[in-house]
Order: structure tokens, then sequence, then C-alpha cells
């Protein structure tokens, strides 16, 4: 009874909440979670799984460890989920992390991001999630491979619907250009692709890969 009486004391109210790795989830959310479920217990009888769950389901938030630190504070340390590519729905632009999680709206422009991706396969079967997956490994790839080159400002969008042949969609001449990609190389396809479409936008609406070779293709007379 002692005991019950110490530990249910108000020498163990919650008083300091420290939160760590925090950048895009809410952190006033994450503490007020904290608050909601010590009010009555306190830090020594809070339910820190409870706690845990409660915070895994705050928006960006991947996992989350969450200790005490006696006599009155709660620690949580969060991992947040990051957003690896802008993909255009049905429903408009959004963020995908690496899993192939939807998180958000993409509702500003992201500096780290700086092209869409079409093609998304929007079913939920297998064939769709494996193949989301890595349409997700290839724009992180692009994006990588691009800026080396210092050509990923001159991409739009990458359509990623056959992931056997992506093309990224630039423009020249004030005219939108397709770019065929390949399966790998990409940064070395696009910088030729560029080069051998450049000043000519207004003629060709794109530009084709057979074999090793780049083939413009003529737009269509009305």
């Amino acid at each position: 009874m002692s005991y019950q009486n110490v530990t249910a004391s108000n020498f163990f109210d919650v008083r300091a909440i420290e939160i760590y790795g925090v950048e895009r989830s809410s952190r006033q959310d994450i503490a007020r979670i904290v608050s909601s479920r010590t009010e009555k217990s306190g830090a020594w009888n809070a339910d820190l799984q409870e706690i845990k769950e409660k915070i895994q389901k705050v928006q960006f938030v991947k996992t989350a460890a969450v200790s005490r630190v006696l006599p009155n504070g709660i620690r949580v340390h969060v991992v947040e989920r990051v957003p690896q590519a802008v993909v255009r729905l049905s429903s408009g632009p959004v963020l995908v992390d690496g899993d192939g999680t939807i998180l958000v709206p993409a509702a500003v422009k992201e500096e780290k991001l700086p092209f869409t991706m079409t093609g998304w396969d929007e079913s939920k079967t297998e064939k769709a999630v494996k193949e989301n997956l890595e349409r997700i490994k290839m724009y992180q790839k692009m994006l990588s491979e691009w800026q080396q080159f210092d050509l990923a400002s001159r991409v739009k969008t990458v359509n990623l619907t056959d992931i056997h042949e992506a093309r990224a969609v630039t423009e020249d001449s004030g005219m939108i250009v397709s770019i065929a990609l390949g399966k790998d190389n990409f940064g070395e396809h696009l910088r030729k692709g560029i080069s051998a479409i450049v000043g000519k936008g207004e003629t060709f609406e794109a530009v084709n890969l057979v074999g090793q070779n780049m083939i413009l293709a003529p737009r269509k007379t009305q």
C-alpha cells in the first residue's frame, strides 16, 4: 500500500517531456499524447507501450521509443518517414516514402525532390506494390545521377508507367519533349537526349532509344 501511495504521489507527476528526432511530424501532437496519457498515472506508472502506439499514429512517425526519466520526465525518440518521391496520383501529387507509403499531399515544392513521378499503380495488388517499390528506387537513382550531371532541374516529370521503358519529360524551345532513359545509366541517357533535342523542340516531340542510338521522333502534324 505504501509503495502504491508513493508511486501515485505528485512526486512523479510529469513535468518534462523530451522529444527527439522530429522534423516533419508534429512535436505538439506528440507532447499532447504524452501529457494526456500520464496526467493520472505520472511518470512511474505510465503505460509506455500505449504511449508508443499512439505516437506511431502521428503523421510522418515511423517508429517511436518511449522511456521514463525519473522522477518526473518522459523521453520520446522518433524515427520519421522520409519522403523519397513526389508521385502524381489521380487525386493529385503526394509524398511517398521508401516503403511505398503515401504520406501527405505535396502541397509545397520539395527542394530535395525537384521532379514528379507519373505511372504509379494505384491498385493494391501484390504486383502493383512490388512495381511501385521499384519505381521509388528508380526515382532515387535518377535523382542521384542527374544531380551529379546537374540535370535534375531540367526534368519536369518522369514517366515510370513501364519500369522497363522509363522516360523523362523536359522542355525545349517552349515545347514539351519526352526522352527515353532505358533501364539504367539514366544520367548518361538524359544528357545525350537533351543534347540531341536542343533547339529542335518545335520540330521533334521525343528522343527514342534504339539500341544505344538516339532517334528523334517528329511532331505529328494536324
